[in-house]
């Protein structure tokens, strides 16, 4: 069962299990919208928390996409690991599929952990090249070459919001401990009694987790291809990976954690670069860099939480992304930026409003 509602040419339908579909009420942009995004909420978040985002995506984008508010680890489910939850949510993608065959096309759009879901998620639904190669029809005598999808979708954009790609447990990664090293040592042992296995595989400490052999905590296994998730191959198949990051303020994830930086890459940053976007301080383009590229780092004086950092540095580095870096050190909402960034509550719309348009003005269809 569904409750549809239709406000201001937008269309939306709830299930009974929460999820939130969100497309053009205007039957022939409706049915050209071949471009299926998947927006995925935080810890204890639920597809509500992307509203506002999903009905700005129609509003400007109306013949080009259909959007899908995931909801199938809403709550408390978010506690039950990374893994768990990126599996759950490639299935979902699967069953949205299904249902809309005259989908070619895929993007995801993720916040806080639900980044570190997203790249779980696309693993597994990462679906290699075809053997068999096609003839082109155009008769120039050129073959097409088969292309791996995301299940079976031509993959896009892969944006997150806010998301602790490196963890939670190095320094200043979770800015509310104040970046005291006693405070940080203490949370990586005691943070599973809150978040559960969430938060082992937030502060990396997994890696003894009950299994038959040792093997490296989740975050660094999905630096690679590993067993049968395609983790990066999958990421590397889009067209575009972008970062937003909050500079400060954020008291959940630290700016270095979601903008994949080490911290002397932090930029300096002053005001905003585009009136039209006035929370927008700093972009770059890094390209991809092969871990060759690197100077052998020392590791004398380093924890071996600093080296593994560096690791996941290193391994998200070998593809190219997008970084947009977010301020909200002016707004009177400041002190929620890890919210405000997504605008998770419709009266944080006159403060995040510019990041949610900027997201989508720069959106490939």
């Amino acid at each position: 069962m569904q409750n549809d509602v239709a406000t201001d040419g937008v269309c939306s339908s709830e299930s009974v299990n929460g999820s939130r579909d969100v497309w053009s009420c205007k039957d022939s942009f409706s049915s050209s919208a071949d471009h299926l995004v998947i927006m995925v909420h935080g810890i204890l978040g639920s597809s509500s928390n992307w509203k506002y985002g999903a009905e700005q995506f129609v509003r400007r984008l109306p013949d080009k996409v259909f959007v899908h508010c995931s909801e199938r680890n809403m709550a408390k489910l978010t506690l039950d690991g990374v893994d768990v939850m990126g599996e759950r949510l490639a299935n979902e993608v699967l069953d949205v599929i299904q249902e809309k065959p005259n989908l070619s096309k895929i993007s995801f759009v993720a916040h806080s952990v639900g980044g570190l879901v997203a790249r779980y998620a696309i693993g597994k639904l990462y679906r290699p090249p075809k053997e068999e190669v096609k003839d082109d029809i155009s008769g120039n005598g050129c073959k097409e070459e088969p292309r791996a999808t995301i299940g079976g979708l031509e993959a896009i954009n892969f944006i997150t919001v806010a998301t602790p790609h490196l963890g939670s447990r190095g320094n200043k990664q979770v800015p509310f401990l104040f970046g005291v090293t006693a405070f940080e040592k203490a949370a990586s042992y005691v943070i599973h009694w809150i978040f559960r296995r969430t938060g082992r595989h937030l502060f990396l400490t997994d890696d003894d987790e009950e299994k038959p052999q040792l093997q490296p905590p989740l975050l660094k296994r999905m630096l690679e291809d590993y067993e049968e998730c395609y983790f990066m191959s999958a990421l590397r198949l889009f067209k575009r990976r972008v970062l937003y990051a909050n500079v400060g303020y954020d008291h959940i994830v630290g700016w270095r954690t979601s903008s994949i930086r080490r911290e002397s890459e932090l930029p300096k940053w002053g005001e905003s670069l585009n009136e039209k976007y006035p929370h927008i301080v700093y972009e770059e383009h890094c390209k991809a860099c092969d871990s060759e590229q690197y100077e052998t780092i020392s590791t004398e004086d380093d924890g071996s939480s600093d080296k593994l950092e560096e690791e996941l540095v290193r391994g998200l580095s070998r593809v190219s992304w997008e970084k947009v870096d977010v301020s909200f050190h002016n707004s009177r909402l400041r002190f929620a930026a890890h919210s405000v960034i997504q605008v998770k509550d419709e009266f944080m719309h006159t403060e995040g409003a510019d990041v949610i348009q900027h997201l989508i003005d720069h959106f490939h269809t």
